[in-house]
């Protein structure tokens, strides 16, 4: 295993080292037993520093207590962050290499071309001067989450050896499934027993979220007529045609050219035959009103599908995945703004924005538990084009320091 000079950075590399990938195709939970590596490992280290009631259950979720050590009265803080990696690229023998960054792309590898392009990914310039971690760009890196996982446990850490720094009770978890959208479906909130949590499970340095979308799936399915091509006039109905046609009535709002608050629909999959075809799509939208229309929408053209040619041609299942915690977390503000006095206390200027995208503090807050998203530092997630700065794993280090021991004030 590469060494550095930086034990918070060898934690990281000894974290990405295990292969945690989730699959969305398992219907257990964990969905792949490999999650327990990772948990086992992190089991131990937190039996190591001392903590209590550490608990690995059989489902992966992974929680403790670093009691408190003031008599001065104090909420009790969560920090939580998930330990599987995405499903769209393998995180497995992931080969991590420092950059002393001083400008330019960032070749990952040569002999096949593979580049971090500033002409794609222009804020790398954000961080000249800074050593960043990249791979050999054939795999994850895996700082989504496992940056997350470090700073947390490295602070943690840092509590334990500095009984200096006066703080109340603090709550750790760690989950899995959430690159598939089940990482909070199991997780104990009665028994965490916190009164607030962040989840460390954002990008840039700085990030500070308490609004994400609202999200749904939509599974649209469609029957055809199948006869020879040879004798098809006026019988043939091409079951692949439908999903096309129904795919060209939806809005123009994609990904690819939405910002900001601004919803979408995302096509993620189209397969079939003259027979039956299916397309998928996720659905989302900060506003709730359009979040419903979005739904909405997807039902409306369905049934146009069939009164254009016939009932029973086309169905659609629409399903709620999770909702936007502003809701939750907007009536209870201050626990946003301890976050962002505790980043300006470290050199770290807030920078307040909706997450285009979901974290399990989404349903954490809806079960029970505000929990607003606070930045690991990664970038590029969920690709071969994923970095982290150190400087920024660093900085997510000490941010929970700083909220651990900061008098929090409503």
């Amino acid at each position: 295993m590469i060494q550095h000079h930086d034990p918070l950075v060898n934690r990281f590399v000894r974290y990405i080292s295990i292969d945690t990938q989730s699959d969305p195709n398992s219907e257990k939970t964990p969905s792949t037993d490999k999650q327990f590596d990772l948990a086992r490992l992190l089991e131990q280290e937190l039996k190591e520093m001392g903590l209590k009631d550490v608990l690995l259950d059989d489902k992966c979720y992974l929680t403790a207590t670093l009691p408190a050590n003031t008599e001065e009265p104090r909420p009790t803080i969560g920090f939580v962050a998930h330990m599987d990696t995405a499903p769209d690229l393998s995180g497995k023998d992931v080969k991590p290499r420092f950059v002393q960054y001083t400008g330019g792309d960032i070749v990952l590898d040569e002999k096949e071309g593979i580049r971090i392009s500033t002409e794609f990914f222009p804020e790398l310039e954000d961080y000249k001067g800074q050593e960043i971690i990249v791979t050999d760009g054939h795999t994850l890196l895996g700082a989504d989450d496992k940056a997350g996982v470090t700073a947390i446990m490295d602070a943690i850490q840092h509590l334990v050896d500095h009984p200096e720094i006066k703080h109340g009770t603090i709550k750790v978890g760690f989950t899995p499934d959430e690159e598939i959208g089940r990482g909070a479906d199991h997780f104990d909130v009665k028994r965490f027993a916190a009164d607030f949590a962040y989840t460390i499970d954002g990008g840039k340095i700085g990030e500070l979220q308490y609004e994400n979308f609202n999200a749904a799936s939509a599974k649209v399915t469609f029957k055809g007529l199948n006869v020879h091509p040879g004798d098809a006039k006026g019988k043939m109905v091409n079951a692949q045609l439908l999903a096309m046609e129904f795919n060209s009535y939806l809005p123009k709002e994609l990904p690819s050219n939405t910002e900001g608050y601004e919803g979408f629909y995302h096509l993620i999959e189209m397969k079939g035959t003259v027979e039956e075809a299916s397309i998928q799509y996720i659905l989302r939208d900060h506003d709730r009103a359009k979040f419903e229309e979005r739904k909405e929408t997807i039902l409306k053209m369905a049934q146009r599908i069939n009164e254009l040619y016939g009932e029973g041609r086309c169905t659609a299942e629409v399903t709620d995945s999770y909702f936007n915690m502003r809701e939750v977390v907007e009536p209870q503000m201050y626990i946003v703004e301890h976050a962002a006095e505790a980043m300006r206390s470290v050199g770290v200027e807030p920078i307040i924005e909706p997450i285009r995208g979901g974290t399990d503090g989404s349903k954490l807050s809806f079960m029970g538990l505000p929990c607003p998203n606070i930045f690991a530092g990664g970038h590029n997630f969920h690709g071969r084009y994923e970095y982290l700065p150190v400087p920024s794993l660093v900085k997510a280090k000490e941010v929970i320091v700083a909220i651990a021991s900061r008098q929090v004030e409503k």
